[in-house]
């Protein structure tokens, strides 16, 4: 596809990361791009397989409703490839038991279809369909070692193979994306070069989490595709047992602020039964485990401010948790690289004319809801640092009270996990009509 201008923006396009933000931000850049080249260091597996590159790819994933549909657009038929690979779909508020704070939701239909997947499936079906674009490359083993520049350009990046001997080499292009994740040095080359480097906004949680996979037996987690046991301030401890694909039904144990989740059996049993869902347990206490435990280290949620920059290299963009990390118990991060995708091929159709400054201007209003979403449960517990304004103080008051009233009205939990879907902003769950209904729950809890 051309942009408005009626031509591509460019030649080649490189993307340093080949996990699911940069293979998403390798499907927005095809159509505005001749060659679009996708860098991973890992050695890719042609199969779902778990891989160094990715330490929470063990862990428990799934595709929210707004970033199913979104990747239903990006990649038609994706959704039924992935059903046809065996992963359950099912509506996060009718199929589950949900429970808030402590609190079973009310059952009903929420219209939020989930996608419950291992990373590795997901993962692995993005890549096949990015890399049957046609003019998008996936190259493994290679690392992204440097930038190349010319004045305030980005011409491409210097790359060396990683499993064998070999000299670095250049390779030139006109947009580079940096989608390293984590582990990206995108701030460490714009400093060596001379650059502006952000600022970043830091939440310390200290989130420890446990994910061990076992054989799926008739009637588990519950009756249900999924089992979810939230945090909350008097529980900092949440659980989930999640169907997925090839018959199998990945238990998650997570505690925050140094309280960590054991991983031998018998300790995992003991932390699950602290949880207000029963079922979790009981899948511990009767399933057949299939792997050992794995354990994952998420010390802080972070923020990369690159739109408050007064200076942009040209022609170098970041996307995913190379600028924003958030809280993995939130289930945003595949969500996320959906919107910045969305994005980017969104700007692209107006070429590539100051890309860095429009991309990320904007890519700052996109992140603030999510932002917003995880960090705003975050505070909820006194021991994460943070500002806290009386308006939020009064606000979260007001949530706890529409937490409990999801117990009872089941219209209330919809909004809950519409909002938690990203289907719908957190202003909703503030509208008149729905406050409403909150008061009249609580009224009716209050002993007479």
């Amino acid at each position: 596809m051309e942009n408005e201008a009626g031509s591509r923006s460019g030649r080649h396009a490189i993307v340093i990361g080949g996990s699911v933000a940069g293979l998403l931000a390798a499907r927005a850049l095809h159509a505005s791009y001749e060659r679009v080249t996708v860098l991973d260091r890992d050695s890719l597996p042609a199969e779902p397989l778990a891989r160094r590159g990715v330490p929470q790819g063990r862990h428990v994933h799934g595709v929210t409703a707004r970033g199913a549909a979104g990747l239903e657009t990006l990649f038609p038929g994706f959704l039924g490839e992935l059903t046809a690979a065996g992963a359950p779909h099912a509506d996060a508020l009718g199929d589950y038991h949900y429970y808030l704070d402590g609190h079973k939701l009310a059952r009903a239909t929420a219209d939020t279809p989930n996608y419950l997947a291992t990373r590795p499936l997901i993962e692995s079906l993005i890549r096949k369909r990015a890399g049957s674009l046609g003019n998008v490359a996936v190259v493994d083993s290679t690392e992204a070692v440097g930038l190349l520049i010319e004045g305030s350009r980005v011409t491409g990046v210097r790359v060396r193979p990683v499993n064998e001997d070999g000299a670095e080499r250049d390779m030139r292009a006109d947009l580079v994306v940096d989608a390293a994740g984590r582990g990206s040095r995108a701030v460490a080359w714009l400093s060596e070069l001379g650059y502006p480097t952000p600022d970043e906004t830091v939440v310390r949680t200290n989130v420890v989490y446990v994910t061990r996979h076992f054989q799926l037996k008739p009637g588990q987690p519950g009756g249900r595709h999924a089992v979810v046991s939230g945090a909350y301030p008097a529980n900092p401890r949440s659980g989930a047992a999640v169907q997925q694909e090839n018959g199998q039904i990945a238990v998650f144990l997570a505690g925050i602020l140094g309280d960590e989740p054991p991983t031998d059996a018998e300790g995992m049993l003991a932390f699950a039964s602290t949880l207000a869902a029963p079922e979790i347990a009981e899948v511990l206490r009767t399933a057949v485990p299939i792997d050992d435990a794995a354990k994952m280290r998420n010390p802080a949620s972070s923020l990369k401010h690159f739109d408050k920059l007064d200076r942009y290299l040209d022609g170098f963009l970041v996307v995913g948790d190379a600028m924003g990390n958030f809280n993995p118990l939130y289930g945003q991060g595949i969500t996320v690289a959906v919107l910045e995708a969305e994005l980017l091929e969104s700007l692209l159709r107006d070429g590539d004319h100051r890309l860095a400054q429009r991309y990320f201007a904007e890519a700052a209003q996109l992140l603030a809801e999510p932002w917003a979403l995880a960090t705003g449960s975050d505070l909820r517990f006194p021991g994460v640092d943070g500002v806290r304004s009386p308006e939020d103080e009064q606000a979260g008051r007001y949530l706890d009270a529409l937490r409990a009233a999801a117990a009872t009205d089941p219209s209330v939990g919809a909004a809950f996990l519409r909002v938690a879907n990203m289907l719908a902003p957190i202003a909703s769950l503030f509208d008149p009509a729905l406050a409403a209904r909150v008061q009249q729950s609580s009224s009716q809890s209050v002993p007479g």
